[in-house]
C-alpha cells in the first residue's frame, strides 16, 4: 500500500532554516527581514490589530487562542505601561520547535515582537526563554544586540519616535512557568506560581499591568503576515485556523524531527509521508499517536485519519497542544507509558493546589503499583476516580487547579485508560507486566 502523502505547503516559518548564517540580521535582510516591519510602521496600530486578527492566526504555545483577539483585549486607555511577554520555556514533553526557531532564525521573532509592540503600544519586552537552552540563548541574545545596533529596537524603532527595549530572561527549569501566569510571577522575582483568573494578564498582568503573553512560534509568524497579507496567510491555514504550523515528531517514527506542514495534514500523512516521518520501523505498527504534547489525550491507532488542527483535533475529544506529536508502537507497554507521564507531571506539580499536590503522585503511585505486578481490580476505579478529582473527561479545561497543569496530569489518565482499558487490566489479572522489565531504573520509593 502507497504511502498518502501530506498536502503541499508553502514554508512561512522554516523557509530559511539549513541555510548559512540564517541566524543573522545580514542574512535575515537579503530574505526581506524587517520589511513587514516597515509597512506595519506605516498603518495605524489598529489597523495592524485587525490585520493580525484577519489572518486567523491562532496561538502556537498549546491553548491556540486567537492571536488578534488576545491582543484587543488590552485597554487603549490604560495610564499604565503596557508590557509584552513572549513564552519560550518550552517544557512539554515531546515539543522542541521553539529551540529551532531562535537558533536557526531569531530575527524572524524580534520581528513579530517590534510589530506587536507597535500594534499594542508596549515599550518593553521580556523574552523568558528555558534555562536549559544555552546556545538557543546565545543566538537570540546575538540577535537582539544586532536589532539595537542597526536601530530597531532602543529609542527610535527604524527612525520612527517610538522606543521599543527587549530583554532575554533565561528560566531556572521549571515546567510549570511555561504557565503564563506563572511565567510573570517568574519575570517579577517572586516564585513561579499559577495565578488565579481573573483578572487576566491582559488587563492584570506583569507588575500588576496589562500584557500580551506570546508564544515564540506565535510571534514568528506575524511577520509573514505582513509581507503577504493576512488573505494569503489565513488561506494557507483551514476555516478557523490560519497560516501553517510546526509539528515536532518523535518516538517510533523513520524521521523525527520538526516539520511545517498545512493545518489539513493527517496524523496518518505525517506519519506516514516519506518526506516527513517515513513510516514506521520494519516490523512495527502503529499503536497511539500524543498528538500535541504529552498532556494531550492519547489516539489510538484507528483515530489518525484527523488533521492536525486545532477544532478537528477537538472532535476527537484531544488537543493540538504544543505540536508535540509522540508515536507509540505496538511494542510499547502503555501503562508504563502512562507511569511516566504521571510521574513527569507529579514532579512538576507547584503544590499550589490540593487536588494537583495530592493527587498527582496518588496516580503515579497507582500506575507503578499496576504496571509492577501488584495492583488489584479496584486500583484502576481509584486510578480513574483520582482523575476525575483532578480534572474531568470530557470536556477539556474544566479543571479543579488554579492552572491547567491538573489537566496535564489527568487527562493522559483518562484517555489511555478509556483506549487501552484491556491492557491496564491484563496487568491486574496476570499480576505482570506482559512487555516484559521495565527498560529504565528504580524511581524511587514515592513513584
Amino acid at each position: 500500500m502507497t504511502s498518502p502523502a501530506a498536502p503541499a505547503v508553502e514554508k512561512v516559518i522554516s523557509r530559511a532554516w539549513g541555510t548559512p548564517h540564517s541566524h543573522t540580521l545580514a542574512e535575515y535582510r537579503k530574505r526581506g527581514g524587517y520589511e513587514a516591519l516597515k509597512k506595519a510602521l506605516e498603518m495605524a496600530p489598529q489597523a495592524v490589530l485587525e490585520e493580525v486578527k484577519k489572518s486567523n492566526l491562532r496561538g502556537r504555545g498549546g491553548a491556540g487562542f486567537p492571536t488578534g483577539m488576545k491582543w484587543s483585549f488590552v485597554p487603549k486607555d490604560s495610564p499604565k505601561p503596557k508590557y509584552l511577554a513572549v513564552n519560550g520555556d518550552e517544557s512539554e514533553p515531546g515539543t522542541f520547535k521553539d529551540r529551532y526557531i531562535l537558533e536557526e532564525d531569531p530575527h524572524l521573532m524580534l520581528e513579530g515582537i517590534a510589530i506587536a509592540a507597535w500594534a499594542l503600544d508596549v515599550h518593553t519586552c521580556y523574552v523568558y526563554l528555558r534555562g536549559e537552552f544555552k546556545f538557543a540563548a546565545q543566538r537570540l541574545q546575538a540577535a537582539i544586540d544586532e536589532a539595537y545596533r542597526e536601530g530597531i529596537f532602543g529609542k527610535k524603532m527604524l527612525g520612527k519616535d517610538f522606543e521599543l527595549n527587549v530583554w532575554l530572561v533565561r528560566g531556572a527549569g521549571a515546567y510549570i512557568c511555561g504557565e503564563e501566569t506563572a511565567l510573570l510571577e517568574s519575570l517579577e522575582g517572586k516564585k513561579g506560581w499559577p495565578r488565579l483568573k481573573p483578572p487576566f494578564p491582559a488587563v492584570v498582568g506583569l507588575f500588576g499591568c496589562p500584557t500580551v503573553v506570546n508564544n515564540v512560534e506565535t510571534l514568528a509568524s506575524v511577520p509573514p503576515i505582513f509581507q503577504r497579507g493576512a488573505d494569503w496567510y489565513a488561506k494557507l491555514g483551514t476555516e478557523k485556523s490560519g497560516g501553517t504550523r510546526l509539528i515536532c515528531l518523535s518516538g517510533s517514527v523513520n524521521r523525527p524531527g520538526v516539520y511545517e506542514i498545512s493545518m489539513a495534514t493527517t496524523l496518518r500523512q505525517l506519519i506516514e509521508d516519506p518526506d516527513l516521518g517515513g513510516g514506521m520501523p520494519a516490523g512495527r505498527k502503529v499503536k497511539a499517536v500524543i498528538p500535541g504534547g504529552s498532556s494531550a489525550p492519547v489516539l489510538a491507532a484507528d483515530e489518525l485519519d484527523v488533521a492536525l488542527e486545532f477544532e478537528a483535533l477537538k472532535v476527537k475529544q484531544t488537543m493540538a497542544g504544543s505540536g508535540g506529536v509522540i508515536v507509540m508502537d505496538d511494542r510499547t507497554c502503555m501503562v508504563r507509558s502512562l507511569w511516566r507521564v504521571a510521574r513527569f507531571y507529579a514532579e512538576e506539580s507547584c503544590g499550589q493546589c490540593t487536588p494537583c499536590r495530592e493527587g498527582t503522585p496518588w496516580q503515579t503511585r497507582l500506575l507503578r503499583k499496576i504496571e509492577e505486578g501488584r495492583g488489584e481490580p479496584e486500583d484502576l476505579e481509584m486510578l480513574l476516580n483520582v482523575a476525575t478529582s483532578i480534572a474531568p473527561y470530557p470536556p477539556i479545561g474544566l479543571g479543579t487547579t488554579i492552572c491547567a497543569l491538573g489537566d496535564a496530569a489527568a487527562l493522559p489518565v483518562h484517555s489511555f485508560v478509556a483506549r487501552f482499558r484491556a491492557e491496564f487490566e491484563a496487568h491486574i489479572h496476570e499480576k505482570r507486566c506482559p512487555f516484559g522489565d521495565r527498560p529504565w531504573g528504580h524511581f524511587g520509593d514515592w513513584a
